[in-house]
């Protein structure tokens, strides 16, 4: 049954010629975003509304995977407005117009965990729920870290830092408060770039 269905996946046609927007209509605002309605024309000769989410700032983002000398991964914990709960996740935040994602996620690495890194490597770009949301994050890999602390001035707490082993990371992925999938992909991702056992 799998071989069949893998055969069949490999076959599968590609898809038709991206429908056109014919208009973007803005429904709705606030300071950190925008719902609009877009009115497609697909190649089929179909027509349909879809709604997304435009972020108002910055389109790019990136979460930084920091990994210590002593193979310990830095996680933060946060509230989280979605949730109305106590979040651990790994470091991110928006990339300012005048940063690449490397500067970006070093600073956002030393404003959240008091950690820079000498060493910055970008893995993948994670996007959250693309059939609504126009967002990139990109992940960097964080190495050879250093004592850094950086104020940013903007958060009403500051982050608490956790240093999870790496080579306990099954038992991070059962943990209730650690749920945000963009930090579970990354994590992953990170493992597999380490060679870790995950």
């Amino acid at each position: 049954m799998l071989s069949i269905i893998a055969h069949s996946r490999n076959q599968t046609k590609p898809m038709n010629k991206p429908p056109t927007i014919k208009q973007v209509n803005s429904l709705c605002q606030s300071r950190l975003f925008t719902i609009e309605s877009l009115d497609l024309a697909f190649a089929n000769g179909q027509h349909a509304v879809f709604e997304r989410i435009r972020a108002n700032v910055s389109l790019a983002a990136v979460m930084v995977a920091a990994v210590n000398a002593d193979n310990e991964i830095l996680l933060v914990r946060e509230w989280a407005a979605g949730s109305e709960r106590y979040e651990l996740q790994l470091p991110k935040g928006i990339v300012e117009a005048d940063e690449t994602s490397e500067q970006a996620a070093n600073r956002e690495l030393a404003e959240e965990t008091g950690y820079a890194a000498r060493e910055l490597r970008y893995l993948q770009t994670l996007r959250t729920s693309p059939g609504y949301f126009q967002h990139d994050t990109n992940l960097i890999l964080a190495t050879d870290l250093y004592e850094n602390p950086l104020d940013s001035g903007d958060e009403p707490e500051p982050p608490q830092l956790v240093k999870f082993p790496l080579t306990r990371i099954d038992e991070l992925l059962r943990r209730d408060d650690f749920s945000e999938s963009r930090s579970i992909a990354g994590l992953l991702l990170v493992l597999r770039e380490l060679n870790q056992p995950g």
